[in-house]
């Protein structure tokens, strides 16, 4: 999901202060277990405990610390099994759209397989749109609360809520009892996690096929979802089975379900499996979806039923509208992947978006499959949405992903460098969330944060810098830039880090923004430290060990650890950030280079004390420095016949990082020191035949992570270079919120 420009656009930097902070509810449900499935609109309340005695991950679960066992999820996928993932779910969907009432109608066949070693009697279920019924589930309450805003801050009106109903449940023909749960304590009109008491408890290793008629009303396009006109994107529409945790996986030691309610900054977490899925539409519309089209659409009573079929995916969403411009189609080859068809859906109005969209599609399938691993699927779709949908946009499911749109596109302008970086954001999501399919509740970092760095590197890799300009500005010649690093620096809380990069989604002071700011800087400090070759090898091993499985931030940082050979590196930027937030602030504070001339004072001479008085000394002093002139008539200003002792304070009120001091001297020479040690401060100095000219801390910029780099620096005599230098920076930044908020 993309973040960062909907909060440019707003005007803020994006270091959000905002109050948050979990919801939690006083009211929980009451009740007692039903004997039948009550109505759907009338279901019965209790609190979230399952009665196998199955328990639930914690309403405040976050950063996994252990690293999970090497047979979790079936262990590591070598390309040689039956199927890419190990499939837990299948997923048989019949889905009819009635276009104008924005609803849609389903039949799920839902097979799950129990790979616990114990019966299972209750299963949970995510029922997402429901998030959309009310102002009182967990995601609206969690906006009310904080008076914050979703992105483009879009609120639904009268008459736009969504919402999903259950209207039949059945296991074996039996009826399936089901009741609403509120795993992480939110309020009791939440209804995004449900649960069902199944009649027959699935043994181990068994498998269990659940039936399920549901109607899922669309809400007004706000949060990743919904309609506008005749524009649908289709996403978290069915009844999505929670994941069953086995030990060993993600810090679980015993089977335990990991089903969040649907909070206001999460996103999704499920288990792999195979997508069947019959969507029937008007046929004036153009549908596109997750997977591959089997077959030719067939048409009844004017209306078209295509088929969708996707193995070894966690998900599946689509999106149909009767305003689609012609598609843009292509094809992808790369090494060890088969074969891939892209395919472009676009409005109208937005026809300049669709080229540069395929062509930063297919750069991303290149730049990921060489650096991470090969793409394994057959498709790729991107969407456009219309004007008015843009909440629709910048969003990612497994083999498509919706982008942003734009009347001009034109190259090295804000626009265009937000149409790509938010195509490339949202494919990059199909390895980070798609293949490596982290939780994304509970350690968003290994997505957002991992991803929003993966996708700068490959910015960084294109030479592509984030083009200030409008197309007007560009016209007239004005057209400043900032590389991607820099810029994700400028928009990052760098003083007061409130939030460890593994917090949770949802429980977060600074919001959700820091996710994906401070986990790429974070990052890029940490293979600034042991290399780029080694961190690129690194992460080839991540994807290569956890793809097709659900990796924790435990097994990232061991694989980081492993891998590059620089544990006590990794360890300590985990330490410092991931688990912890602590602040990188470093500055040279003090800065002196002076002569050591002959003092006043007493001395002893064959015997005898001699006075050296002041105007003595100095007389000497003028014919010393005069007879080194006449000696050295091309010598540089800072150097004589004295010596120059040079000192140097640097002080530290952050994190303690491995730090370089540069210090340059007048003759050309200079050293450079490592200041390693966990003080507070630390004096080096040198007595040398030259002055100093200045001395610089991270002089390789290093460190993106430290509060001011205008303070990293200092010179003898005043220079302002250093800060019309990092000033820049900021300008930049600054600039770059003026002309984006000016070109939309």
């Amino acid at each position: 999901m993309r973040l960062r420009f909907k909060r440019i656009k707003a005007g803020a930097v994006y270091v959000l202060l905002a109050a948050g902070g979990a919801v939690t509810a006083d009211l929980l449900a009451q009740g007692g277990a039903p004997s039948a499935a009550p109505p759907a609109t009338v279901p019965a309340q209790l609190p979230a405990q399952s009665p196998d005695g199955i328990a639930l991950a914690a309403p405040d679960a976050a950063v996994v610390s252990v690293p999970s066992s090497p047979d979790a999820w079936g262990g590591a996928r070598t390309g040689q099994e039956a199927t890419l993932s190990d499939r837990v779910v299948s997923y048989d969907i019949d889905a009819t759209l009635d276009p104008d009432k924005h609803v849609v109608d389903g039949r799920e066949k839902l097979t799950w397989r129990n790979r616990s070693n114990v019966p299972v009697k209750s299963v949970y279920l995510h029922l997402y749109m429901n998030a959309f019924e009310g102002m009182g589930s967990t995601f609206l309450t969690e906006k009310r609360v904080r008076d914050s805003q979703f992105r483009s801050g879009v609120d639904i009106k009268e008459g736009e809520w969504g919402h999903i109903a259950l209207n039949r449940v059945s296991q074996g023909g039996a009826p399936v009892p089901w009741m609403f749960v509120h795993p992480d304590n939110g309020p009791a009109s939440d209804h995004t996690v449900v649960r069902f008491d199944l009649p027959a408890a699935v043994l181990p290793n068994a498998s269990t096929l659940l039936d399920i008629d549901f109607r899922t009303q669309l809400p007004r396009v706000m949060a990743r979802t919904g309609y506008f006109g005749s524009f649908h994107l289709v996403g978290q529409w069915f009844p999505k089975i929670g994941v069953l945790e086995l030990p060993g996986e993600r810090g679980a030691t015993a089977p335990r379900w990991n089903v969040h309610e649907f909070h206001l900054n999460s996103e999704f977490y499920a288990d792999f499996g195979l997508y069947d899925v019959r969507l029937t539409t008007p046929k004036a519309y153009t549908v596109g979806a997750v997977g591959e089209l089997q077959g030719a659409p067939v048409e009844k009573n004017g209306m078209v039923t295509r088929r969708f079929v996707q193995g070894d995916v966690h998900d599946f969403a689509w999106t149909a509208d009767k305003r689609t411009a012609k598609p843009i189609v292509d094809t992808w080859t790369g090494p060890g992947s088969p074969k891939v068809n892209i395919t472009v859906l676009y409005p109208p109005e937005y026809a300049a978006s669709a080229g540069p969209a395929l062509q930063a599609t297919k750069d991303s399938l290149t730049f990921f499959s060489n650096t991470l691993g090969p793409y394994p699927y057959k498709t790729v779709t991107v969407v456009i949405p219309p004007y008015n949908a843009e909440e629709a946009g910048g969003m990612e499911y497994p083999t498509f992903f919706t982008a942003e749109g734009y009347r001009n596109a034109d190259p090295d302008t804000a626009t265009r460098f937000e149409l790509d970086f938010v195509t490339i954001h949202e494919f990059g999501h199909g390895y980070f969330y798609g293949l490596l399919a982290s939780n994304e509740f509970e350690e968003p970092m290994l997505d957002e944060g991992l991803n929003e760095y993966w996708d700068l590197r490959m910015l960084r890799a294109r030479g592509q810098d984030l083009h200030l300009a409008t197309p007007f500005l560009k016209k007239i010649g004005f057209a400043p830039a900032v590389t991607p690093f820099a810029m994700e620096r400028g928009g990052m809380p760098r003083l007061e880090p409130a939030d460890p990069l593994g917090q949770n989604a949802w429980d977060r002071l600074q919001d959700i923004g820091p996710v994906y700011s401070r986990t790429a800087v974070t990052m890029r400090d940490l293979e600034a430290r042991i290399g780029k070759e080694p961190m690129e090898r690194a992460f080839k091993e991540y994807y290569r060990r956890w793809h097709f499985r659900h990796p924790g931030i435990a097994d990232l940082r061991e694989t980081l650890a492993e891998v590059t050979g620089q544990r006590a590196a990794v360890e300590q930027v985990f330490a410092q950030q991931v688990t912890a937030a602590t602040r990188v602030d470093d500055r040279i504070a003090a800065l002196t280079s002076r002569e050591e001339l002959p003092l006043p004072g007493t001395r002893q001479v064959g015997g005898a004390w001699v006075e050296d008085k002041q105007k003595d000394l100095d007389k000497r002093i003028d014919k010393a420095r005069e007879d080194w002139k006449k000696a050295h008539p091309k010598a540089a200003e800072g150097t004589g016949p004295y010596p120059f002792r040079t000192e140097v304070t640097v002080r530290r009120n952050g994190a303690s990082v491995p730090q370089t001091l540069l210090v340059k001297f007048a003759d050309g020479t200079s050293e450079i020191v490592r200041w390693d040690a966990s003080e507070n401060w630390h004096k080096f100095s040198w007595i040398k035949p030259a002055k100093a000219v200045s001395a610089e801390l991270d002089p390789q910029r290093i460190h993106y992570l430290d509060v001011s780099k205008l303070n990293d620096s200092r010179t003898v005599e005043l220079d302002a270079s250093a800060s019309r230098r990092w000033g820049w920076d900021f300008s930049a930044i600054v600039e770059a919120l003026f002309s984006l908020i000016a070109s939309v």
